[in-house]
């Protein structure tokens, strides 16, 4: 059985989808860097990268789980020509082994956001 997870740490969706969902493995939602009070987007990749994974975090927090969790994330990005910066934050917010990743760059994101992350984790 499927179960929502559902954090005040995150910013609500946007659309008809759960934050994530634990279906034995938790399976998160793309995060922005948006301040789940306000919705405002931090300044830059690098701070937008921080505040999606705190995002992120926030939610696992909910499922009982943390970044230690995470086997897989997909980053989405505007302009790759940012990825050194987004990768230099994201390599602050996970230990070895890294979660496996795939970075696409898209045409664009909800909000005007420069980057989207999502992950897996399991217990």
């Amino acid at each position: 059985m499927n179960s929502e997870i559902v954090s005040k740490g995150a910013p609500a969706p946007i659309g008809p989808y759960s934050q994530a969902v634990d279906a034995g493995a938790v399976y998160c939602s793309g995060q922005i860097g948006a301040d789940p009070q306000t919705g405002a987007l931090a300044e830059g990749v690098a701070a937008q990268t921080r505040r999606a994974l705190t995002n992120l975090g926030s939610v696992l927090s909910q499922a009982g789980l943390g970044m230690g969790n995470v086997v897989k994330t997909t980053v989405f990005m505007v302009d790759l020509s940012e990825f050194q910066q987004m990768n230099e934050e994201y390599a602050k917010h996970f230990n070895r082994p890294f979660p496996a990743r795939s970075t696409v760059q898209v045409a664009a994101l909800p909000k005007g956001a420069r980057v989207e992350i999502d992950a897996v984790a399991v217990r």
